[in-house]
């Protein structure tokens, strides 16, 4: 069998592994012109589950690079108002955070390339998808838009939210424009940037909710590890290392933004985040000013449509490609790794004659619609323009009545804990 991925993101490149380690013959094709290409983003929490289907794909001295490579567990989720009160916080220390099931921090550049170590004569750059045919002989040839062309058993579309083997496979797919957009940056975690964060902000994750819809996310990246130690196992990996840093982001409504964001350059955007926030604690703020512009990027939040089930063929997708979905839950990437396990379980047992080839893609796509589109619409409720926490009054009446909430939550230990049980039982599961 030979399966050609279309896309070389995280999703498409562990299921490169997966499939390679059952002995099936695979070969990624991506448009970015080189591995290191600056695509956007940042950082990428992996969940317990993630973590999970990760080390399913992978071979276990390649997993163990990629825990190496990751920052230091977050310690504590903070809930925080725009004056950095502290609303509520979630003390996630000892509940397993450094091992397998724990969650995790890494850079989205160094991912990337530790899930192209091993298989880099498998990936082909600058390569944009045209179209795809199907074969007399059951086969499927994907057309590049350089001329190039490949022929395979299976054809998976890995390629993104701007999916091109969407467009064609499932035409009737739509994309949702949810109103919210998003910019953030980043700085290098200096004794000076880290002074202006709280002391649990320096230990972990902490969301801002701010008037008008307006939220705002502080992460702190720490890299614990012995250098030498690292030098000695992977030297050829010491370059690729990161510096401690501090990234963060603020979100809402298109409305309420005094002009849209898209397409304006990084001082732009860190003027208008100035704007946005001058009302903020002086802190978050200076953490915007001290920014570097260039690091500044914008996104646009979209979400998939509903997705009726589909006749299967040799083509399918996995990750954004089949099921965009907004930041507000933190599981797009951790739900494409979990496309990627199950579909390279699936296609393994093909290879080895347990299971003919659409009964597998079939399996793959029943369960992979029944939890993404489960994910898709959790994630939809907490980023919606439409939503009245983005209106004038009826959001000052609702923030209130979440803050309140939130600090009798805090204040009760007994329901703290259940609450914080279900937040990881969901991380666990997606």
């Amino acid at each position: 069998m030979h399966v050609l991925i279309v896309g070389a993101g995280t999703g498409g490149l562990a299921l490169a592994h997966s499939l390679r380690q059952s002995g099936i013959r695979v070969s990624v094709w991506e448009r970015d012109p080189v591995p290191n290409a600056d695509t956007g983003g940042y950082r990428v929490g992996i969940s317990p589950g993630g973590s999970r289907a990760l080390r399913a794909c992978l071979p276990g001295e390649l997993y163990e690079l990629f825990a190496a490579t990751c920052a230091r567990p977050p310690a504590h989720i903070n809930m925080l108002t725009e004056q950095l009160r502290e609303l509520l916080s979630f003390d996630i220390e000892g509940m397993g955070a450094n091992g397998l099931d724990g969650e995790k921090s890494v850079i989205r550049k160094t991912l990337r390339r530790v899930l192209l170590s091993g298989i880099e004569n498998q990936v082909f750059f600058g390569k944009a998808l045209s179209h795809y045919t199907h074969n007399a002989d059951a086969t499927v040839t994907a057309h590049f838009e350089d001329g190039s062309v490949a022929t395979a058993d299976v054809l998976v579309g890995a390629d993104g939210t701007n999916s091109a083997v969407r467009r064609q496979r499932l035409p009737e797919a739509r994309l949702e424009d949810t109103g919210i957009v998003s910019f953030g940056g980043k700085l290098p975690m200096t004794p000076e940037n880290e002074a202006l964060l709280s002391r649990g902000m320096r230990k972990g994750m902490s969301l801002v909710m701010a008037p008008r819809g307006f939220g705002g996310i502080v992460h702190s990246l720490r890299f614990d590890r012995d250098d030498a130690k690292f030098a000695a196992r992977w030297p050829h990996f010491v370059d690729a290392l990161d510096e401690d840093s501090i990234g963060w982001a603020l979100w809402g409504a298109r409305q309420n933004f005094p002009r849209d964001p898209a397409g304006l350059d990084g001082p732009a955007l860190q003027e208008m985040g100035l704007a946005l926030t001058r009302h903020w604690h002086p802190h978050l703020r200076e953490l915007i000013r001290r920014s570097e512009p260039s690091t500044l990027l914008h996104v646009n939040v979209r979400t998939s449509g509903t997705l009726l089930p589909w006749r299967s063929s040799n083509v399918t997708l996995i990750g954004d490609a089949v099921h965009t979905m907004t930041p507000g839950r933190g599981a797009g990437a951790n739900t494409a790794l979990r496309d990627a396990a199950l579909l390279g379980r699936l296609l393994a047992e093909t290879h080895q004659g347990r299971r003919p080839l659409l009964d597998s893609i079939r399996a793959y796509e029943a369960e992979m619609l029944r939890y993404s589109s489960e994910a898709v619409r959790a994630s939809r409720k907490q980023m919606d323009s439409r939503d009245l926490i983005h209106k004038p009054w009826t959001g000052a009446l609702q923030l209130a009545a979440m803050r309140a909430a939130m600090r009798t939550l805090d204040a009760v230990p007994l329901l703290k804990r259940r609450v914080l049980a279900q937040m990881m039982r969901v991380r666990g599961e997606n």
